[in-house]
């Protein structure tokens, strides 16, 4: 289901075939999976507010959380699927910063981890 349909073999397409054929609440949620991640590789947020009203249509209770968290923060989450910027680079430093404060909590003070965030 995560995986492009053009990437899989043909024994996984056939064996998917027959699952989504028996659940047809799997073959929503695939359709609806595969529609978001063109969404996100492509650039098109501007078809979020579409994709937000098909999941609504469907009796699908997980992804329903799911959009009404997305359509919170509508505005922000379809610039963050259009624009061509990204905060990863950030968040993986921050990441790797917390790691570090982690690994000397309540053994050292701000100096340390100054130390070891310069080293590192």
């Amino acid at each position: 289901m995560l995986r492009q349909p053009e990437t899989l073999t043909e024994t996984e397409h056939l064996r998917l075939k027959a699952v989504l054929v028996h659940c047809p609440e799997l073959d929503a949620l695939t359709g609806h999976v595969r529609t978001f991640g063109q969404m996100l590789t492509e650039r098109q947020g501007e078809r979020l507010p579409q994709w937000l009203d098909a999941v609504r249509q469907d009796n699908l209770p997980g992804l329903h959380t799911l959009a009404a968290g997305i359509n919170r923060d509508r505005d922000a989450v379809i610039a963050g699927l259009t624009q061509p910027w990204s905060s990863g680079v950030v968040e993986g430093h921050v990441n790797r910063i917390k790691m570090l404060k982690r690994q000397v909590f309540g053994r050292a003070g701000f100096q340390l981890l100054r130390k070891r965030v310069l080293l590192a």
